[in-house]
C-alpha cells in the first residue's frame, strides 16, 4: 500500500413537505435522489459486500434529509411515486415494441426499476437510515453530520447563538438517527471561519472538511498540501480537498461524466412525448419535467435533437475503463508522492452523491469498479477519516483559511446581489430568540415552532436556488413563509395563540420533533 483514498458522498437537500398536496413538484427532489442515487448506491454496497471486496467510505447524511428519509407522509408519498413510475415503465416496454432502437432500453428500464424497488423493499424494509447505521456499526462506512438546516455558518456569525443552535440541533438529531455520536461534520459548503471550531470541540466533533484553498493558503502553508490533513491551532483536524482527483469525476467536460457513451440527463421523455399520453407522469398543471426516462447518450457536443440512441451495455463497460483508468491516475499519483512525504499520502475527495445515479446514470458502476480496483490492486487503500487519524495521529499545523467551495470558493454563490435581503431578517430573528430566551418563561410550543422557522429560513439551499435560478420562485417563497411564519407566531406569543395555525405549521414544518427551545438555542 503506498497510499490511501478517503471518498466522501454528501448527502442532502432541503426539508421539503407539502402535506396539503396529494402531489407536490419539489418533493420530487427526495423521491428523484431515492431511485435514481441512494438507493443504487446501497444496492452497489450490496454487491461490493457480497463479492467479498474491501471497501470503505463516509457520507454526510444531513439532518433535514434523515427526517424527510424517516417521514411518515413523505415515504407514503414515495411509494405512490415508485408505483406510478413503474406505470409509466410498462407503459413504455409496450409503447416502443415496434421500436428496434428504444425498446431494448424501455426494457432495460424496466427490469432496472423492478430490481431497484424489490431491493428498496424486501432488503432496506424502506429504511435507507438503518441500512447506513448498520454499515456504520460494521465498519464499513463512517458517518458524518451536518449543521441542522445546512445553514452557511460564516453568514450566521452576527449571532453566535444561531451558529451554536445550527451545530447543537445537529448534533441531537444525529444521535436520534445513529444512536451514537458523530466524529466529523460536513461545513455547510465547507464554509469555515476559525471561530466556528470553539463551538464543534464543546460538541466532541473531531475533524471537517474544506476545498483546497481553505487549507493550501493555511498560516503557515501546510508542508504536504492537501495530501495530509491539517491540525488547526484550535485542536481540530481539517481534511482538504485534492483538485485533480475530485475535477476528473465530478467536471461534466473534462470529467468521465461528459463521456459520448454515457446517458444524456436532459434528453427525457417527459419533454418529448405527447402531451396526452404523459400528462400523468409530469406536473399536475400540465407543466413539463423529468421523468427519469431518458433514451439518448450524450453524444458529443451537439443540440438534443442531435443526440444519439442509449447503449447501456457499452456505457456500463465505459463505466470499467473510467474506474480503471482512475485507480491507475491515483496510483501513479501516490506512487510519487510518497516518494516526498514521510507517510503515505491521502487523497480526500468529497462529491454530492446525487451525481453518481442521477446527474451521472452509470456513477454506481464506476465506484463499484473502482473499490474492486482497490481491493484487487493494494496500491490505494480505502479509508475513513477515523481510520487514518488513528495511524497518523500527528499532522502538520496550520491555520486554515476562511473559505468555501463554490464558485470564486468565497461564499459568492449564498450571498451577493440576488439574495442579500435576507440575512437583516435572519440577524433580528435570531436576536429575537436570545430576548425570548433570556426573558421570562414564554409558550413552549410557540416558541418550538419559531426555532423551527428559523432554522429552515437559515437553509443555505434557498440562497443557492435563487443564485442558480434553477428553482428562485420556490425559494424564495419558502424563505418568506418561514419568515412571515416566526412573526405571526412571535405576536402569538404577546396575545391568543391560533391553534389552528400553529397546528398547521407544526404538521407542515415539523422537522426535529425533539425539538426544545429552551435547551437547543443558544
Amino acid at each position: 500500500m503506498k497510499g490511501m483514498y478517503c471518498l466522501l458522498l454528501h448527502h442532502h437537500l432541503p426539508f421539503i413537505k407539502h402535506p396539503e398536496f396529494d402531489y407536490f413538484m419539489e418533493e420530487h427532489w427526495l423521491f428523484e435522489a431515492l431511485i435514481e442515487s441512494y438507493i443504487p448506491l446501497l444496492a452497489t454496497v450490496e454487491e461490493l459486500e457480497g463479492e467479498g471486496v474491501d471497501f470503505k467510505f463516509t457520507v454526510s447524511l444531513t439532518p433535514p434529509l434523515c427526517e424527510m428519509l424517516s417521514d411518515h407522509t413523505l415515504r407514503s408519498k414515495f411509494r405512490k411515486f415508485l408505483h406510478r413510475t413503474l406505470e409509466l415503465a410498462e407503459k413504455e416496454v409496450k409503447r416502443t415494441e415496434n421500436d428496434t432502437a428504444f425498446h431494448p432500453i424501455a426494457r432495460f428500464y424496466l427490469r432496472r426499476l423492478e430490481g431497484l424497488i424489490a431491493y428498496y423493499t424486501d432488503n432496506l424494509r424502506e429504511d435507507i437510515l438503518a441500512r447506513y447505521r448498520e454499515l456504520q456499526e460494521r465498519g464499513r462506512v463512517e458517518i458524518v453530520t451536518s449543521a441542522c438546516t445546512h445553514g452557511l455558518l460564516p453568514a450566521l456569525q452576527a449571532v453566535p447563538e444561531a451558529v451554536r443552535t445550527q451545530l447543537k440541533v445537529a448534533v441531537k438529531n444525529y444521535r436520534k438517527h445513529f444512536h451514537t455520536s458523530p466524529k466529523g461534520i460536513w461545513l455547510p459548503e465547507c464554509g469555515y471561519y476559525p471561530e466556528v471550531e470553539e463551538e464543534l470541540r464543546r460538541l466532541g466533533i473531531e475533524y471537517f472538511f474544506l476545498d483546497a484553498h481553505g487549507v493550501i493558503y493555511g498560516k503557515p502553508c501546510p508542508p504536504y498540501g492537501v495530501y495530509t490533513p491539517i491540525r488547526t491551532p484550535a485542536g481540530s483536524v481539517a481534511f482538504g480537498r485534492d483538485p485533480e482527483a475530485s475535477k476528473q469525476v465530478w467536471s461534466a467536460r473534462e470529467g468521465y461524466p461528459g463521456d459520448p457513451w454515457y446517458r444524456d440527463f436532459y434528453r427525457d421523455i417527459g419533454f418529448d412525448l405527447p402531451l396526452e399520453y404523459i400528462a400523468p407522469y409530469i406536473n399536475p398543471d400540465g407543466s413539463r419535467t423529468y421523468t427519469g426516462f431518458k433514451y439518448y447518450r450524450v453524444t458529443g457536443d451537439v443540440d438534443l435533437g442531435s443526440k444519439e440512441p442509449y447503449v447501456p451495455h457499452m456505457a456500463e463497460a465505459k463505466a470499467k475503463v473510467h474506474a480503471d483508468h482512475y485507480h491507475f491516475c491515483r496510483a501513479k499519483q501516490v506512487e510519487h508522492l510518497s516518494s516526498l512525504m514521510d507517510r503515505p499520502p491521502l487523497i480526500f475527495t468529497p462529491f454530492d452523491a446525487e451525481l453518481f445515479g442521477h446527474w451521472w446514470f452509470e456513477g454506481p458502476k464506476f465506484l463499484k469498479h473502482l473499490f474492486q480496483n482497490f481491493d484487487r490492486h493494494k496500491v490505494v487503500k480505502p479509508v475513513t477519516p477515523s481510520e487514518y487519524l488513528e495511524a497518523f495521529p500527528e499532522n502538520p499545523v496550520s491555520q486554515p483559511s476562511v473559505s468555501s467551495w463554490g464558485n470564486a470558493g468565497y461564499f459568492d454563490v449564498w450571498i451577493n446581489g440576488k439574495n442579500d435581503w435576507l440575512y437583516p431578517y435572519l440577524t433580528d430573528m435570531a436576536i429575537t430568540m436570545n430576548r425570548l430566551c433570556s426573558g421570562e418563561k414564554s409558550n413552549t410550543r410557540v416558541l418550538n415552532q419559531m426555532l423551527r422557522e428559523l432554522l429552515l429560513a437559515q437553509s443555505s439551499d434557498w440562497t443557492f436556488l435563487i443564485t442558480t435560478e434553477t428553482a428562485k420562485e420556490y425559494a424564495t417563497n419558502r424563505l418568506k413563509e418561514h419568515i412571515g411564519n416566526f412573526y405571526r407566531l412571535k405576536e402569538m406569543l404577546s396575545g391568543k395563540v391560533d391553534l389552528e395555525t400553529l397546528k398547521e405549521l407544526e404538521n407542515k414544518n415539523s422537522i426535529f420533533q425533539e425539538l426544545n427551545f429552551w435547551e437547543d438555542w443558544g
